[in-house]
C-alpha cells in the first residue's frame, strides 16, 4: 500500500516528455528512484501537436522497470475514461506495482482536447457533478461486492470488479472552484493544485476550504494529503515569474520550506528535466528541507 498519505513529507518528479524514446522514460524514472524521490508522475494530454505519452500505458511500463518509487497521474482528465473502467484499471496497476499507485484525477480543464476526440463536453457545474459521481463510483467498486449507482452523468448496474484492491488506492483531486473543493474534502484522499496557477497565498486559502469540507463530512482533515505542483529553477535569472521557486539550492530550499509550512507537504516538481538538475535537487535541496522538519 502507498505510504503517501496524510501529512507525510515527500517529493515527486513530474516527467518532462523528451521525444518518443521509452528508454529515456525508464531512465528518468529509475534516476528519480535512485535519488530518493518518493513519486514519479505523468500528465494526461492525449490530443495536440506536442508529443506525449498516454500515462496509464506508460506507468504500467514503468511499474515493471522500477521497484520502490510511487507512480502517479498528474492528473487524469475525467472525460477520457469511464469511472468504472478506471476503477478496474487502477486496481490492476496498483496490484502489478505492489501498491505503488496514486490516482490523480481532475474534471478536465482543457475542453479543446475532449472536443477533438468527440468526448463529453460539460459546463463547469456539470464537470464538478461528474467528478463527484466518478469518485463515488470508483470507491464503491473498490470497496463493495457490487455497485448500483445512477447519477446524472454516470451509471452502473450491479457492477463488480474482482479482485477488488488489496488496500485503499489514494485518490488526489486537482480542483479549484468552491464546489470542487467541497468534493475533494468530502471524498478524496488528497488535493493536488498547481502553485503555477494559484500562488501560495491563494492556495492556502483554498486548502482551508478543503479541510473544512472534510470536517463537515465527519473526516479528519489531517488524513488528507495536500500536495502541489510547483516549478523550480536551480539558478538565478532575471525575469523569472513569481510563481517559480528559483535561485541557489539554499534559496530554493528556503522557498520550499515555506510551501511545506503552509501545509503542502508533498511538492511535485516541474523543471527537473536534466539528470544533473535532479541530482542537485536531490543531494542539495531535499536534505535541507527534510532537516528543517526533523528539527521541528
Amino acid at each position: 500500500m502507498s505510504t503517501l498519505t496524510g501529512q507525510h513529507l515527500g517529493f515527486g518528479v513530474v516527467s518532462h516528455y523528451q521525444g518518443p524514446d521509452p528508454e529515456h522514460l525508464v531512465a528518468e524514472a529509475r534516476d528519480a528512484e535512485r535519488l530518493g524521490f518518493d513519486l514519479f508522475a505523468l500528465s494526461d494530454h492525449l490530443h495536440g501537436d506536442r508529443d506525449t505519452w498516454e500515462p496509464w500505458t506508460a506507468l504500467s511500463f514503468l511499474a515493471a522497470a522500477t521497484e520502490r518509487i510511487t507512480l502517479a497521474t498528474d492528473v487524469l482528465g475525467l472525460p477520457y475514461r469511464a469511472p468504472a473502467v478506471l476503477a478496474k484499471m487502477a486496481e490492476t496497476l496498483d496490484r502489478l506495482s505492489h501498491g505503488r499507485l496514486v490516482l490523480g484525477l481532475g474534471n478536465g480543464g482543457y475542453d479543446a482536447e475532449f472536443a477533438a476526440f468527440g468526448l463529453s463536453m460539460r459546463t463547469p457545474g456539470q464537470k464538478v457533478a461528474a467528478l463527484d459521481e466518478a469518485v463515488q463510483v470508483i470507491n464503491s467498486l473498490w470497496q463493495r461486492p457490487t455497485t448500483t449507482f445512477v447519477g446524472r452523468h454516470f451509471a452502473v448496474y450491479d457492477a463488480r470488479i474482482e479482485p477488488r484492491p488489496a488496500h485503499p488506492v489514494p485518490i488526489w483531486l486537482g480542483t479549484y472552484g468552491p464546489r470542487a473543493l467541497e468534493v475533494t474534502g468530502r471524498l478524496a484522499d488528497g488535493w493536488l493544485p498547481s502553485l503555477q496557477r494559484l500562488g501560495l497565498a491563494e492556495a492556502v486559502g483554498l486548502r482551508d476550504k478543503v479541510r473544512a469540507a472534510a470536517r463537515a463530512a465527519g473526516r479528519d482533515p489531517d488524513t488528507l494529503t495536500c500536495a502541489c505542483n510547483v516549478q523550480v529553477l536551480l539558478e538565478r535569472r532575471r525575469g523569472v515569474p513569481g510563481h517559480v521557486l528559483a535561485g541557489s539550492s539554499q534559496d530554493v530550499a528556503e522557498q520550499l520550506v515555506a510551501v511545506v509550512r503552509a501545509g503542502f507537504t508533498f511538492p511535485l516538481l516541474f523543471g527537473l528535466t536534466h539528470p544533473e538538475t535532479r541530482e542537485r535537487f536531490a543531494t542539495e535541496v531535499m536534505p535541507l528541507v527534510r532537516a528543517e522538519f526533523v528539527r521541528a
